[in-house]
């Protein structure tokens, strides 16, 4: 296989920076994937399609890469089958969940579809199925699938920072563009704290925790009970069951069972709920020790923020506690005019 160097514009982003940088550069199609990323001991080096890419904060420098023969025209726009005055449609990014492939398909290149799922698989060896997807919706977290290339199957093993997480992606909601911000958080767990993840799902989040940190013991709550059955079967195989306790049920009930059953308080509450986790953000308050860290994670427009920020301050006063927004963060985009959003809260009941 020949390797040659090419020089071409290109991002320099601190190390701790570059996995978020390199997803949002994918996201927006700016980011060159026929051109090996490469890093020194500061900075990792993305390269660019055109040198008038921005990302605030950051300003386009040159840089020599590695373009090799095996990456050459394999990037699944360079191969698919659609009028040149449709291209533009094409998505940008798309998720890989182990050898599994789900895109969101505009509907204008629905007629189109087949040829884009054979393009993905071409362009990516590993991938056994292709399926076209709808958004997620209610609070099992469920979203239709279509196979639009490959077998069809819809269970897969995914592996992110060490770990292995089985599921099917029809049954059970998870998202790998989350894998940075679960180790985020699992940095900031304390020893011997007690953490709530009241939408667990398949439990990456208290998995993540339970390895990477020395929780005293990490609750996931989940309503699905798809969900929590291969939940049980990561905690096994991750070797974490001696930290994460998973209960199935609605986490309307959350305050019930983690106060009234198991007579404990939270030190730190997750509420990956998007869409909806606002609706229970009077109970995590509930169950949250006098003074913790609450995880919120929302799908909203940027000029509507400020007015749910300002929603859960008022619920906040209703529960005679104060909060406090440690950090807002931009995760991905979810659509042209939303973004998922993750916000620390720093709550603090009165005495």
């Amino acid at each position: 296989m020949s390797v040659t160097n090419v020089k071409n514009p290109c991002l320099r982003v601190p190390l701790d920076k570059g996995e978020d940088t390199r997803r949002l550069l994918l996201e927006k199609g700016l980011l060159r994937t026929d051109l090996q990323i490469k890093h020194d001991e500061r900075f990792l080096y993305l390269p660019l399609k055109d040198k008038t890419s921005k990302v605030e904060g950051y300003e386009a420098v040159y840089s020599y890469f590695k373009k090799t023969d095996r990456d050459k025209g394999l990037y699944y726009k360079d191969l698919v089958n659609v009028p040149a005055d449709l291209r533009v449609n094409l998505p940008s990014s798309y998720d890989i969940i182990g050898d599994i492939i789900l895109i969101k398909i505009p509907s204008i290149l629905e007629p189109y579809k087949r040829s884009i799922g054979e393009a993905l698989m071409e362009a990516n060896r590993n991938i056994r199925v292709v399926y076209s997807i709808k958004p997620v919706q209610g609070e099992l977290r469920l979203r239709d699938v279509e196979v639009i290339a490959g077998e069809d199957k819809t269970e897969t093993t995914h592996r992110e920072y060490g770990l292995a997480f089985r599921l099917d992606v029809k049954k059970t909601y998870y998202s790998p563009r989350l894998a940075n911000e679960r180790r985020r958080v699992a940095s900031l767990v304390k020893p011997g704290e007690t953490v709530v993840d009241m939408f667990t799902g398949v439990a990456p989040f208290p998995v993540m925790i339970a390895r990477y940190s020395k929780p005293r013991i990490v609750y996931g709550l989940d309503k699905n009970p798809d969900a929590v059955r291969y939940a049980e079967y990561n905690i096994r195989v991750n070797k974490v069951l001696d930290k994460v306790e998973l209960i199935n049920m609605d986490s309307e009930k959350v305050e019930e069972e983690i106060l009234a059953k198991r007579r404990v308080k939270a030190d730190r509450v997750i509420m990956n709920l998007p869409f909806q986790a606002y609706r229970f953000f009077k109970a995590a308050l509930r169950i949250i020790n006098k003074q913790g860290v609450i995880h919120y994670y929302d799908i909203i427009k940027e000029e509507d923020l400020q007015g749910r920020l300002d929603y859960l301050n008022n619920i906040a006063r209703e529960e005679e506690a104060s909060i406090k927004t440690l950090m807002i963060k931009r995760i991905k985009s979810y659509s042209p005019r939303e973004f998922y959003i993750g916000v620390d809260i720093q709550a603090t009941k009165k005495e």
